[in-house]
């Protein structure tokens, strides 16, 4: 009798076991479709400026925006994960140097890859916010670009993306934020300037950078990624909403909560949120707690 109970209790792991297998194989033959899928967008072009103005304004929007988080100080690229179960995410090497961006890439690239998260064959990027990118103003666009063109080559050779099981899990499931060319509205038009002064406005406009974690509400809700913790509401219902202005552009200079938790910046990029000016942290603020 018991080897009886034995045998099915057997058969009816191994069934489990059968069935968990062939559902991730459809899952990652489904991942493989939407990564490898071709799109095709009208390209656009912009007037890309070469003043010392405009490329010092690329540079700053490139701090603020997270190009240089990923992508590292000199836009060279880095691994940003090389992990069994997740699997390897690269952040690309922007520049012309080895390993850089391919012959002929040209200004209707540039804009392709901000304003729809697609490479120059029209395969969806990975792992690039481009949902953000894509409600740049033109103007701020034209400046990215301008300082990327303008960076030193870096001779550097970065592994392929690799999607593990993981996060091939996580993507069809709509946890981890994988192809932003599915998110994005590729018929809106591009706002031609965006507002510099201390406002809600400019408040809203910067906040793009953090809707990618904090969800389009700013509410937060599920880790962007496994391991991480859960992303926090940062409006006025949340905990952040009872800092006064000074507490909030405190931490977001230090990474110290007002009350003295010391922030991961792999979790919260405080050290990119440090860069930004006191009038744009001002604005952060006064958008947030308008929510």
């Amino acid at each position: 009798m018991k080897i009886k109970i034995l045998k099915r209790t057997g058969l009816v792991l191994l069934s489990i076991v059968i069935l968990l297998v062939a559902g991730y194989f459809g899952i990652a033959y489904h991942m493989k479709g939407r990564t490898s899928r071709q799109y095709s967008f009208e390209s656009e072009k912009l007037d890309i400026p070469s003043d010392s103005a405009s490329i010092a304004r690329g540079r700053h929007l490139s701090i603020i925006k997270g190009c240089q988080d990923c992508h590292g100080t000199d836009l060279g690229g880095k691994v940003m994960m090389d992990d069994g179960g997740v699997g390897t995410l690269s952040a690309s090497n922007l520049t012309r140097g080895k390993g850089g961006l391919p012959e002929g890439y040209t200004t209707e690239d540039w804009v392709m890859s901000l304003r729809h998260g697609v490479d120059q064959s029209g395969v969806p990027l990975i792992f690039m916010p481009s949902h953000e990118t894509t409600l740049l103003s033109a103007e701020d666009m034209s400046a990215i670009i301008a300082y990327c063109m303008h960076v030193p080559a870096v001779d550097r050779e970065l592994p392929q993306i690799k999607l593990g099981p993981v996060a091939n899990v996580m993507g069809y499931l709509g946890k981890m934020p994988l192809l932003a060319v599915e998110r994005i509205n590729h018929t809106a038009p591009m706002l031609a300037k965006a507002d510099t002064t201390e406002s809600i406005e400019q408040g809203r406009y910067l906040a793009i950078s953090c809707s990618g974690c904090h969800q389009s509400d700013f509410k937060g809700g599920d880790p962007v990624a496994p391991g991480m913790p859960p992303v926090p509401d940062i409006t006025s219902s949340g905990a952040v909403g009872a800092w006064t202005q000074t507490q909030f552009i405190q931490t977001l200079r230090s990474g110290k909560t007002p009350a003295g938790h010391q922030l991961k910046n792999e979790e919260m990029p405080w050290k990119m949120t440090a860069q930004y000016e006191q009038k744009e942290l001002a604005s952060l603020y006064k958008y947030f707690r308008s929510i």
